[in-house]
């Protein structure tokens, strides 16, 4: 499968991941900013936006890599380029950032984390993660209704934001723009937020890291960010205030300028 990749802009390339359930158009309000200093890719992860449809048809992918592992989706996109890059990653996307710079050092550069865990679920030990049970709720409802399921979760996500009502607003009209993504997607999506647990690897991954969190964010909170500042070798934080789960919508001028400072420095 080759995946939908939009680029935009010239110069250093910088990859951008979406989270669960959405797809690359999520970065429209910062693509043009971002465009203007580097080669910007927007990713549809596999069975998501027109990732989940053959080229020219409306129809699902028939060879599709299921179940997906976070692994799969590495090697899908580490496929796709062939230069060294850096790589923005936000939610799920930020785990498939983090997995990434550890399996191909020599082809993530540099590493933006937005609103990102190295871990989502509970552990022992772990007090930043998503209840278990609540998790298993989205799985069950997910069975049921997928798009209420994942309407449903655009609002955990922006619980508490800044003009919270107008990004929920905002996100739920992008939400289907490219297509319903594929339910198998979703469903290994979700396994991967509930199994994936990266703490152990974080000291390994040398890559320079920014960490971009929401003040507000009750999915990821910003001591995840924090914590992974501490575990990493090479990262920093910056927690933006008023903002929950998607800081680059509702915090977009600031989101775009701590980017280019990262990346320039």
């Amino acid at each position: 499968m080759s995946l939908h990749v939009e680029s935009h802009g010239s110069g250093a390339p910088l990859v951008l991941i979406h989270g669960w359930g959405m797809h690359g158009g999520i970065w429209d309000n910062v693509v043009a900013q971002l465009a203007q200093d580097f080669r910007v890719h927007c990713v549809d992860l596999p069975g998501h936006g027109y990732s989940s449809r053959d080229k020219g048809q409306d129809t699902p992918f028939s060879h599709s890599p299921y179940p997906l592992t976070l692994d799969a989706i590495v090697d899908e996109l580490s496929a796709q380029f062939d230069e060294p890059l850096n790589v923005c990653g936000w939610s799920l996307g930020g785990l498939v950032a983090l997995r990434w710079a550890q399996l191909a050092p020599q082809q993530v550069r540099r590493l933006v984390l937005v609103a990102s865990t190295p871990c989502f679920a509970e552990r022992e030990g772990w007090l930043f993660g998503m209840a278990a049970a609540s998790l298993r709720q989205f799985a069950a409802e997910l069975e049921l209704d997928h798009a209420a399921t994942l309407r449903r979760f655009l609002a955990l996500q922006l619980r508490g934001s800044a003009n919270e009502r107008a990004l929920l607003a905002d996100m739920r009209s992008r939400l289907f723009s490219r297509g319903e993504p594929d339910v198998k997607a979703l469903r290994g999506g979700l396994e991967i937020l509930r199994d994936a647990d990266l703490r152990n690897e974080l000291a390994s991954i040398c890559q320079p890291a920014l960490l971009i969190a929401g003040e507000r964010d009750k999915l990821t909170p910003p001591a995840a960010s924090f914590y992974m500042a501490q575990s990493l070798p090479d990262a920093r934080v910056v927690e933006i205030a008023g903002a929950a789960h998607a800081p680059f919508l509702s915090h977009p001028e600031i989101f775009v300028e701590q980017i280019m400072d990262f990346l320039h420095g």
